[in-house]
């Protein structure tokens, strides 16, 4: 044994500074430990940890464009409103503010009843879950026709997409939205349909909880757009 050797094993005695070296071995170095023994590679998720479904992370992402999308018309229109002389220009009749704004109470109700939906749901409640989410389904036609009404009244009237920036402006803005609301009315209504034939019972519910989602998001944006559009 010569003097090397005795360093290295003066190294393995218990409670020493240094860690042990590793010897190699028929002059290969020593093979690292696999990253799956003992605790297993870092960053690893915990074995039974819950993953979001795919319908949840493709709502997500879409949900993100939508807003990347709207912030850019609304920032389009306020420069086009601060840079107007007056607003609204003279001799265009002037937006139903106190029935669109009962409107948007509508609308907040169904995002209630979508809530409440969610809870009978979550309770195993079908009866109640297809009741809510059919009222849901209802109170955001209500909103819908409304809207289609003073649509109609605000044309005869003289105020069309073609009459100027104020017209082109209000009718991008919430025709878009009206556009997103059509969409995401279709979706709760097969979620409805869905849910009657008792599609969710067996706990599979990613495709509604994806429906809750963006109906929030279409709710939550017209209070935005209300306020940009209509309040002045």
């Amino acid at each position: 044994m010569n003097a090397r050797t005795m360093s290295l094993d003066l190294l393995d005695v218990p409670g020493s500074p240094r860690p042990p070296l590793a010897r190699p071995r028929n002059g290969h170095p020593p093979v690292p430990p696999s990253p799956r023994d003992g605790e297993g590679r870092r960053g690893d998720p915990e074995p039974g940890t819950p993953r979001p479904a795919p319908a949840i992370v493709a709502t997500v992402f879409l949900i993100g464009g939508e807003i990347m999308f709207f912030a850019g018309l609304i920032f389009a229109f306020w420069v086009l409103r601060l840079a107007a002389p007056f607003w609204p220009p003279p001799f265009q009749p002037r937006l139903p503010v106190v029935a669109t704004g009962v409107n948007t109470l509508v609308l907040l109700a169904s995002s209630a009843a979508k809530i409440a939906a969610g809870r009978a749901l979550a309770r195993g409640d079908r009866h109640a879950l297809v009741r809510r989410l059919g009222l849901s389904a209802a109170l955001g036609g209500t909103f819908l026709a409304v809207q289609g009404y003073e649509w109609a009244r605000l044309l005869r009237f003289g105020l069309s997409a073609s009459a100027g920036v104020y017209g082109a402006t209000f009718y991008t803005l919430i025709g878009t939205h009206a556009a997103h609301v059509v969409v995401a009315l279709v979706w709760l209504g097969v979620a409805w349909a869905l849910a009657a034939r008792g599609r969710f019972a067996d706990g599979r519910t990613a495709p509604l909880r994806a429906c809750a989602l963006y109906w929030h998001f279409v709710v939550a944006l017209w209070p935005v757009l209300y306020v940009s559009v209509y309040l002045r």
